[in-house]
């Protein structure tokens, strides 16, 4: 296993675990889109839908009261 860190400047760090062969080929396919790893894993976050997210911590939030 290796460990990863995704830094960007003036942002929090991080760090994942992954295999070398799932780091491999993420860094094969970065370079194929000519990304940064960490350009590629901001698309995917704001890629999720905000909605069904804000639905699932109102759920949270409400368990918590109870």
């Amino acid at each position: 296993m290796y460990s990863y860190c995704v830094v960007n400047m003036s942002k929090i760090p991080l760090h994942i675990r992954i295999s070398e062969r799932r780091k491999n080929k993420l860094q094969l396919y970065a370079a194929s889109k000519d990304k940064t790893i960490t350009a590629l894993i901001e698309d995917w976050i704001d890629s999720l839908a905000s909605e069904e997210i804000d639905k699932s911590l109102a759920v949270l939030k409400d368990s918590s009261i109870n």
